[in-house]
């Protein structure tokens, strides 16, 4: 992180929930609004590994609760949690997502199937809801911001991962929604990556990472940090007279006529 970032402090005295933060994009997001002052509540299945990622950034700037994300007694403790020891929240970043099965979406387990909705599109949606109607959150009074992550692949169809491609397409027609319905109080906006180099996309690009960075203009896969610094925008006050967009962020890769 380079200075002139942690010298912004576009988050100092804010408040953010980040979901599926154990790792990842969702780490790297809870790391760098960290290091623009904000204090994070960061959440995510097992508890370890919440744990760990908590560890490695500065005392008293994060808390955590494990859970999964659709499930509603979870949400709850976050929120209550959230509530009692921040006060309020200004930012909700809707990261957790699963993509359980890789294959033809024909051949898909229905169960599978609707499993990744469960938890990439209704949560996403049950994260806001419970956000905007927490007696003691005073979201909509802090005119808080959400960032969903949607997916390159939500509009161009890519091998193998038909299923995840169509809940993430219902994340990015989520987030205008949500923007028309609770604006102007609540901004909402998305964030749509390429392929990151992370253990969750290791699938499409382990063994193979030259070869699929070679579609990108810019010749190289994502990292985590460049997904963070994208959902920071959206999410602080710089982005004030922004919402119901779907940011992608891709090294130019739809650009280019490639796919994710």
């Amino acid at each position: 992180m380079s200075e002139n970032h942690t010298d912004q402090g576009r988050f100092r005295g804010r408040t953010a929930i980040v979901t599926g933060a154990s790792r990842g994009i969702g780490l790297a997001v809870a790391e760098r609004l960290v290091a623009e002052g904000a204090r994070v509540c960061i959440t995510a299945r097992k508890a370890g590994p919440l744990e760990k990622a908590a560890a490695a950034l500065p005392a008293g700037s994060v808390i955590t609760v494990a859970g999964k994300a659709d499930d509603p007694e979870h949400r709850r403790e976050v929120f209550d949690t959230v509530a009692r020891e921040f006060g309020g929240l200004d930012v909700l970043v809707n990261n957790a997502g699963i993509n359980p099965a890789y294959g033809p979406a024909v051949g898909l387990d229905l169960a599978v199937a609707r499993k990744v909705l469960e938890v990439n599109v209704l949560a996403t949606l049950a994260w806001v809801q419970d956000a905007v109607t927490h007696p003691k959150l005073r979201f909509t009074e802090r005119r808080g911001t959400v960032v969903n992550l949607s997916s390159v692949t939500a509009d161009t169809p890519s091998p193998g991962i038909g299923l995840y491609s169509v809940s993430k397409a219902a994340v990015s027609h989520l987030t205008r929604t949500l923007a028309v319905e609770l604006g102007p109080q609540i901004r909402v906006n998305a964030v749509a990556p390429a392929v990151v180099k992370t253990r969750f996309a290791e699938a499409l690009y382990e063994g193979k990472g030259a070869e699929v960075a070679a579609d990108y203009p810019l010749r190289r896969l994502g990292v985590p940090s460049d997904i963070a610094s994208s959902v920071a925008y959206p999410a602080s006050e710089d982005s004030s007279w922004v919402t119901g967009h779907v940011l992608t962020v891709d090294g130019g890769l739809t650009v280019a006529g490639g796919t994710a």
